[in-house]
């Protein structure tokens, strides 16, 4: 979707105000077009996430992790990649939150699901234990 790719634009350039109207646009789409359980709505659920994050609206941000989360749990499972990104990101957001302990919960969750399902040398297992590594030594557990 073009939308989607100009949205994307706007982003790396830095303007995240232009970007999130199309980014939403572009989820509420699909939303109507594909249904909410497939695949490229929830990218777009991710994608206006990660974008509010960005800027700084966190409990937005949350709420669209946490529902991207829930479908991929139900329609992909546990450790499907797409799911492990899923709880990757709403334990980076929970970090932000500064909720560090919910965020650990769910970063170890995602560690043991990528060393199962993709193996210890994946780039996205060492990205999540990079990542939970970051977290145990904000919290002096390293």
């Amino acid at each position: 979707m073009l939308q989607n790719n100009l949205a994307k634009l706007l982003q790396d350039q830095g303007k995240l105000s232009e970007a999130e109207p199309l980014f939403t646009e572009t989820l509420e789409g699909r939303r109507r077009t594909l249904g909410d359980t497939h695949p490229e709505t929830l990218t777009s659920i991710n994608n206006l996430a990660m974008l509010l994050k960005g800027q700084g609206k966190l409990s937005e941000a949350e709420l669209l992790y946490r529902e991207a989360l829930e479908v991929r749990r139900r329609t992909l499972g546990d450790t499907h990649p797409n799911t492990l990104t899923s709880i990757n990101n709403l334990a980076g957001l929970l970090y932000t939150q500064g909720k560090l302990s919910e965020a650990e919960l769910f970063y170890r969750e995602a560690i043991n699901g990528a060393r199962k399902t993709l193996g210890d040398a994946h780039p996205t297992t060492v990205i999540i234990q990079e990542n939970l590594d970051e977290l145990l030594q904000e919290m002096g557990k390293v």
